[in-house]
């Protein structure tokens, strides 16, 4: 039967014959779900990756809202360049091309650091010098040849003293410098708010903001996209004004709520029988808007 579903990408026709539970499964597996502006973003990551070392490099700085596909990005980009294990290469030596941190809560010096050791898979005292831990991130950062630092929830900064942010802008400014290295920033407006305060910081780094999804061609596409992936037997027609309007309202336009609604539906769609998201379909799912949802009285 795998050929009738035309609706489906072709690599996922013949998972529309499995059972119920192999093809809930599947819906419930997180997926990289391609569209032009993450794709922009990839393009934009890779030129960092490629960028000959200098005395100011480039920094991006990905600013959206939460839960709006920032993280996936990254992460894809992240595991496109994979750790080469030092018995795998010529000279002995690993290397790493992207390193992908978090900027901790409540961060300091000390904490950073230490973020960056755990990452390299370094073992450190938590509450070490600040000043070793410094030298010892140093030293492997450079011994494995990273080229980006990503550092994800980079708003975090916030979270800290004015004198404490001021430090570590003074500290981001600095590693980039020293070891000459690109600096992906990822976080909400208000890490490009921490990063506006420095005018030194402003200036190196490029906002490349992921806004929330319009009705337009790209949110139709999108649509269309993620229906294609979904192992339904009947086509849903996602991307139709009606439908296409009601997902959007539902989800206040944030990626990551679209694709929560879409896929809670289809797990109805298939636990029902009915095979396909309808409108009677998406209101019985139990999906609840984000605004009503910071309202919820305990």
């Amino acid at each position: 039967m795998s050929e009738a579903y035309e609706h489906l990408h072709r690599s996922v026709r013949s998972l529309a014959d499995e059972d119920e539970a192999a093809r809930i499964r599947r819906i419930r597996t997180d997926r990289w779900i391609g569209y032009a502006r993450a794709e922009a973003a990839l393009e934009t990551l890779e030129d960092l990756l490629t960028f000959p070392k200098r005395t100011r490099m480039p920094n991006l700085l990905v600013v959206g809202p939460t839960n709006n596909g920032k993280t996936m990005i990254v992460e894809k980009f992240r595991r496109a360049h994979p750790v080469r294990e030092a018995t795998d290469a010529p000279d002995g030596t690993a290397s790493m091309p992207v390193l992908k941190v978090q900027m901790p809560p409540g961060p300091d010096e000390c904490r950073f650091f230490g973020a960056i050791l755990d990452a390299l898979g370094m073992p450190h005292a938590p509450h070490g010098r600040v000043a070793a831990k410094q030298d010892a991130a140093l030293r492997v950062l450079r011994a494995t040849g990273v080229r980006v630092l990503v550092i994800d929830e980079l708003h975090n900064l916030l979270s800290g003293s004015v004198l404490q942010q001021r430090r570590l802008l003074n500290l981001l400014r600095w590693l980039g410098n020293e070891l000459q290295i690109a600096l992906v920033g990822v976080g909400t407006a208000e890490a490009l708010r921490a990063i506006r305060s420095d005018d030194q910081l402003a200036n190196r780094f490029e906002p490349f903001p992921l806004p929330l999804w319009i009705d337009d061609d790209g949110f139709r596409r999108l649509l269309s996209t993620l229906e294609a992936v979904l192992p339904l037997r009947r086509p849903s027609g996602l991307a139709e004004s009606a439908m296409a309007l009601r997902i959007l309202a539902a989800s206040e336009g944030v990626l990551g709520e679209i694709v929560s609604m879409v896929t809670k539906a289809a797990v109805l769609a298939i636990s029902s029988g009915v095979e396909a998201i309808t409108m009677r379909v998406l209101d019985g799912s139990g999906f609840v808007r984000p605004s009503e949802r910071r309202r919820v009285a305990v």
